[in-house]
């Protein structure tokens, strides 16, 4: 018989303190912005699945594609006993590596790290109910922050990170995370990392603003959580989606443009901000990497790079590095 069970590490106001903090630093900054995590309420995490499944978005369908091909060989080295994922969502994905571990016969629990409850709860029950003897133990947590594993997590674990989400941090924010990570990882334990690749602009703009305009309204549904949960006064209609390639950094950057002179009201803040007209607030980076310069993070933060594999198309990258040192 499968259990499941939850472990709230965030204290009940942890996002309405920290949509606050983000808003005034970043919108007070001379170049507006504000980090991804907040396209994501309910209305956000529906339309990022519709982007999913667009012919334009590749790195979901080439990440499947890999994991596909190479979960059995993943699951024979780590041999993993616990298999933790980081911001976990909706677990689709993982079950092809808990399908390769369940036949080799190690693995004893998952650990789904996530920010969201219901997202945790509505993935954990159904992983709990579809895989008889797993113990699903998910963790409400920001694991930037740190994993806060639970005290029985068997080893050797294998730690997922997936979708290419490490891209969403800046350089010096990706070190601190992968040296914290190091930090909690032991001999013998794994990571297990997903890292979307440089390749023409074209195909990679195209993916961040598509022809149906879905990841428009993804990008513009941030504005609609600011008013709903700050009180905020902004228009949505009076911005612009736009997805930039970064030549120098090698990143995607999405941006919400003012198409006129705006001021907006944040009560939620006790603030006001005010828009010139093409005035950018950026919304997201997302950067696109190279295997040496994975290889490169991973060292600097005390990992070493066992295995490479890619998509045959080489869009997509997937990582195996393990904790030396």
């Amino acid at each position: 018989m499968s259990t499941f069970e939850l472990t709230r590490l965030l204290p009940p106001d942890h996002f309405a303190r920290a949509l606050r903090e983000d808003v005034r630093r970043g919108l007070t900054s001379a170049q507006k912005w504000l980090p991804p995590k907040w396209f994501y309420d309910k209305r956000g995490s529906e339309l990022f699945e519709d982007i999913t499944r667009l012919p334009e978005y590749y790195p979901t369908r080439a990440e499947r594609a890999i994991l596909t091909a190479r979960a059995d060989e993943i699951a024979a080295v780590t041999r993993a006993r616990t298999l933790v994922e980081l911001g976990s969502g909706s677990s689709e994905k993982t079950r092809l590596l808990l399908d390769a571990l369940g036949a080799l016969g190690t693995l004893e629990a998952y650990v789904p790290v996530d920010v969201s409850e219901s997202a945790l709860r509505e993935a954990g029950q159904r992983l709990a109910r579809d895989y008889p003897g797993l113990t699903v133990h998910g963790v409400l947590n920001d694991f930037t922050a740190g994993l806060g594993l639970p005290g029985e997590v068997r080893a050797p674990r294998l730690v997922a990170f997936l979708g290419g989400t490490l891209g969403n941090l800046a350089p010096a924010e990706r070190a601190v995370f992968l040296s914290a990570l190091r930090a909690e990882l032991a001999p013998g334990d794994a990571l297990l990392l997903g890292t979307d690749l440089v390749k023409d602009p074209r195909v990679l703009v195209a993916a961040y603003d598509d022809a149906a305009g879905v990841t428009a309204e993804f990008d513009k549904n941030l504005l609609y959580v600011l008013n709903r949960e700050l009180d905020a006064g902004f228009d949505p209609e009076g911005f612009r989606h736009v997805a930039l390639w970064n030549t120098e950094r090698e990143w995607i950057e999405m941006r919400l443009r003012a198409t006129r002179p705006q001021r907006v009201a944040i009560p939620g803040v006790d603030l006001v901000v005010d828009f010139a007209e093409g005035e950018e607030l950026r919304t997201e980076i997302s950067a696109k990497f190279r295997q040496s310069g994975v290889a490169a993070e991973l060292a600097a933060a005390g990992f070493a790079l066992r295995h490479w594999w890619t998509d045959p198309e080489g869009r997509f990258g997937l990582s195996l590095a393990e904790p030396v040192g």
